[in-house]
Formats: structure tokens, C-alpha cells, sequence
């Protein structure tokens, strides 16, 4: 028998062996269609879900990141990505400004997600750089449940 720890651990291991869609065949699979996600930093908030789409004939999926960025006050504030692919470190690339008040939406996408890419989003006071920044929040960390 398993410990959940343990279980989490085999699953994982069942994906990087498997392979995405093969390990979906084989029953296990990211909880539900769309996970949450959400970033802040003083007055400005995003967030949305994200999911992924199967490609057919490879092992990479395509990652969609929806949702909604939103500022109350009335400094700028900028929504910024970081992806990491096989341990190689990307830019920071900023998506979208706000000056003062308002609502835009997100709509992102990552064309060849896989395994061993990891992201993170982020929201940054100003429009420039990411000097004055709020937590950064992963898109890439997947629950896994088991179909049963």
C-alpha cells in the first residue's frame, strides 16, 4: 500500500515515463479541466485558470492561462511570466499594464508545453521591470487525482 506522499511520487513517475497523453490513458490526470491561479501586488490582483490542450501526435501540450487583471488604485502595475524549460531559466516577459483603475482580461497560452517546463506568474509595480514585485505564483504545479 501507498502513502499519499508515495502515491504523488509514483504518479509523477508515471507521467515523465509515460508520457502526457499515454499517462492520461493510463489514469491518471490533472484534477478537473481548468485549475486557479491567482497573483497580487498592492492594489493590483490577477487571476483566472489555467488548463492544458492535448496536441495530437506529441508529447508537448499546449498550456492556456484565462483570467482577469484588476487595479483599484491608481499607480501602474504589470502582469509578468517566467518560464523555465529543462532547467534552463527564461526572461521575464511582461503581458499586460494597467495605469489606475481598470479591468483587462488575460488570455496567454504556452504552445510546447511539457514535463519539464515550469512558469510562474507574477505582478509587478510599474511597467518597466520586475524590481518591485508580488509573490510569484506557479502555473505549471498540476494536482493529480486517479481515475477510478
Amino acid at each position: 500500500m501507498l502513502t499519499s506522499g508515495a502515491a504523488v511520487l509514483a504518479s509523477a513517475t508515471m507521467l515523465l515515463a509515460l508520457g502526457q497523453s499515454s499517462a492520461m490513458a493510463a489514469g491518471v490526470k490533472a484534477a478537473g479541466s481548468d485549475v486557479p491561479w491567482k497573483a497580487t501586488h498592492g492594489t493590483a490582483t490577477a487571476s483566472g485558470t489555467r488548463s492544458l490542450e492535448a496536441k495530437s501526435g506529441s508529447m508537448s501540450s499546449k498550456l492556456v492561462i484565462k483570467g482577469n487583471f484588476k487595479n483599484t488604485g491608481n499607480d501602474c502595475y504589470s502582469v509578468w511570466t517566467q518560464w523555465t524549460h529543462d532547467m534552463m531559466p527564461g526572461p521575464a516577459v511582461k503581458r499586460a499594464t494597467l495605469c489606475g483603475k481598470g479591468t483587462q482580461p488575460v488570455d496567454l497560452s504556452l504552445d510546447n508545453y511539457s514535463l519539464t517546463t515550469t512558469g510562474d506568474v507574477f505582478i509587478c509595480r510599474g511597467d518597466k521591470d520586475t524590481k518591485d514585485c508580488g509573490e510569484r505564483e506557479t502555473l505549471t504545479s498540476w494536482p493529480i487525482n486517479h481515475i477510478g
